[in-house]
């Protein structure tokens, strides 16, 4: 499938301009049309909201291609239409509907749930257009997706990867000290179970390096929950990028910790890239 578009959502508020804004730079990092939508029970209302848009756009993008959609609906789920097929979803984390913001009917939180392919939620006013480093999230192989996704950000940007694998081992029971030099059972399996988890990050990007030498990559593990962890490593970065292992509730998919944390804290934009 060839990827024409990024999406971004749009209300006129403050936040959804700023997200507009950073839409406009993917799309002109991506080289792709940028699709601006603005949900409205009724399609009429939508023309001031995406006039200003577009005027706002050929303004400060005199080049880029844009294309308008007035949706009838919920935003979430229109974005979440949008997003089949496209490059990227752009979204803020408050302004979208009357209820963003809190846990449950934050916008950015339900979209991640339901979103088709890679998700960016604009925070604040971060600059991330610096030398500052693309943070990836890796839980394990089971976040390729994320890594490619962040090994081309990398790339499109200029810019350094900083991977950042966390994982937290079994409690070990406290031994009494060995007499001799050698190791206890528990420290062995210690050991064991570090140089296993460290050998992860290289296996995962060892194919990944190879397709793109021109990115810079440090690796770092780190014996702590993910969470806070990412989330420190994030005041320090371009975007941070992870994968979403979304799980099916009572209520539709959800999201697991690391994701959800970060949508609400992260110090830099997010990116959030589905594993399936």
């Amino acid at each position: 499938m060839t990827l024409r578009h990024i999406a971004v959502g749009v209300d006129g508020s403050p936040t959804s301009v700023r997200a507009l804004d950073r839409a406009a730079a993917e799309a002109v990092r991506h080289g792709v049309t940028l699709r601006v939508l603005y949900a409205v029970p009724d399609r009429d209302e939508a023309e001031p909201v995406l006039g200003y848009a577009v005027s706002r756009l050929s303004e400060r993008w005199p080049g880029l291609p844009v294309e308008t959609v007035a949706a009838e609906g919920g935003v979430v789920h229109a974005l979440a239409r949008e997003s089949e097929g496209a490059a990227l979803t752009v979204v803020g984390t408050r302004g979208l509907g009357t209820v963003a913001g809190s846990a449950f009917g934050s916008v950015s939180l339900r979209l991640a749930a339901l979103v088709r392919g890679p998700l960016l939620v604009v925070r604040g006013d971060h600059r991330c257009d610096e030398d500052r480093p693309v943070l990836l999230g890796l839980a394990g192989d089971s976040d390729l997706r994320a890594a490619e996704y962040a090994f081309q950000e990398a790339e499109r940007r200029g810019v350094s990867l900083r991977v950042l694998h966390s994982w937290s081992h079994r409690h070990v029971t406290p031994e009494l000290p060995s007499l001799t030099a050698v190791r206890s059972p528990g420290q062995e399996r210690m050991v064991r179970e570090s140089l296993a988890e460290d050998a992860v990050t290289h296996f995962a990007l060892s194919h990944l390096r190879d397709l793109h030498p021109g990115v810079a990559v440090e690796s770092h593990t780190v014996r702590a929950a993910p969470a806070p962890a990412l989330l420190t490593a994030s005041a320090e970065a371009a975007v941070v990028v992870v994968g979403a292992h979304r799980r099916t509730g009572v209520f539709g998919p959800r999201l697991g910790p690391v994701t959800h944390l970060l949508l609400h804290r992260s110090h830099c934009p997010l990116i959030v890239v589905p594993e399936g």
